[in-house]
């Protein structure tokens, strides 16, 4: 049974867009398709009249710093973002959270962009994303503009963007400084469906002794219909010294205000809620580590 059409592979954004005009909804964006042909594959979505392959438009494959900043394409495979030592060393969560997506096979073809554009709340590039505090540049309804990372997202699987007429461009976010630092887990079922329980990312910002919490950006998920920030937790840890007293704040702040529910792929609410105090006794000391030494090595790259 043939899936599809037509397979169009644009060499730029206009050329991308006016293929997707040119099929009057009828046609879907594709980058590594290990989301999208399941889906149509299964059923869950119609096949379309055509795929447009963006993986050949240069500016969706860039990646480079801009002065504080890096810049990263929606077309860039998770394989390439672990390979790159810029990330690995000054946004270390992105290269931990993509480096477990799946096998080598997945990650040779898999895409942050359609981590993010699949819109699922327990995306592993999407959650560190979140604690980047990233942006996103999208083409939608012919405008281009820079939207914050969480606004792309209106629900689970559903996206602020049409993948029949829209386009996410590319990713931006400031790169850790002295005394930052990030960091990502997760937690998997040891076998059976490979989704995880939990996954957390964290970013800190000490001050300058490097004893103090001086700003934290947290992202548990799934925990809600759409990746949140934990913002109760970041309020408890903000100002107490590093150690393990805060960390103990934090969990209970995590308790008061994220509510996992039940899910039967994944695990119990309770079983959840107890994985959240293992998530940030194992998140939270090494990001405030990496961020007093400087040094980042990521953990856990390659586990499958």
């Amino acid at each position: 049974m043939t899936l599809w059409n037509y397979y169009h592979t644009p060499a730029s954004v206009d050329e991308a867009l006016e293929l997707l005009r040119s099929y009057a909804g009828k046609a879907r964006v594709i980058a590594g398709g290990t989301d999208l042909l399941l889906d149509i594959r299964q059923g869950h979505l119609p096949p379309p009249e055509a795929l447009i392959d963006i993986t050949r438009i240069g500016e969706l494959c860039d990646l480079h710093q801009d002065g504080d900043w890096l810049v990263l394409g929606a077309g860039v495979t998770h394989t390439r973002i672990v390979s790159t030592d810029l990330i690995a060393a000054r946004a270390t969560c992105l290269v931990e959270s993509c480096g477990v997506v799946g096998g080598p096979q997945v990650r040779n073809v898999g895409t942050l962009g359609g981590n993010v554009a699949h819109a699922l709340p327990a995306g592993d590039g999407t959650t560190s994303l979140v604690a980047l505090d990233a942006e996103a540049e999208v083409i939608l309804d012919g405008e281009r503009r820079w939207y914050p990372i969480r606004e792309l997202f209106v629900g689970p699987g559903m996206s602020l963007l049409d993948p029949t007429r829209d386009l996410l461009i590319r990713f931006r976010f400031k790169l850790s400084g002295p005394y930052e630092a990030t960091a990502f887990k997760r937690i998997m079922r040891p076998q059976g469906v490979a989704l995880p329980i939990l996954g957390c990312a964290a970013w800190v910002r000490l001050d300058e002794s490097g004893e103090y919490y001086a700003d934290v950006r947290l992202c548990i998920g799934p925990v809600d219909r759409v990746p949140v920030r934990a913002e109760a937790v970041e309020a408890a840890l903000c100002g107490q010294p590093v150690g393990s007293d805060a960390v103990e704040r934090a969990i209970q702040a995590a308790h008061e205000g994220l509510h996992p529910r039940t899910s039967r792929y994944r695990a119990t609410a309770e079983y959840r809620d107890e994985m959240i105090d293992v998530l940030l006794r194992r998140v939270l000391p090494l990001a405030a580590e990496r961020a007093q030494t400087g040094q980042a090595v990521p953990e856990g790259v390659g586990i499958e």
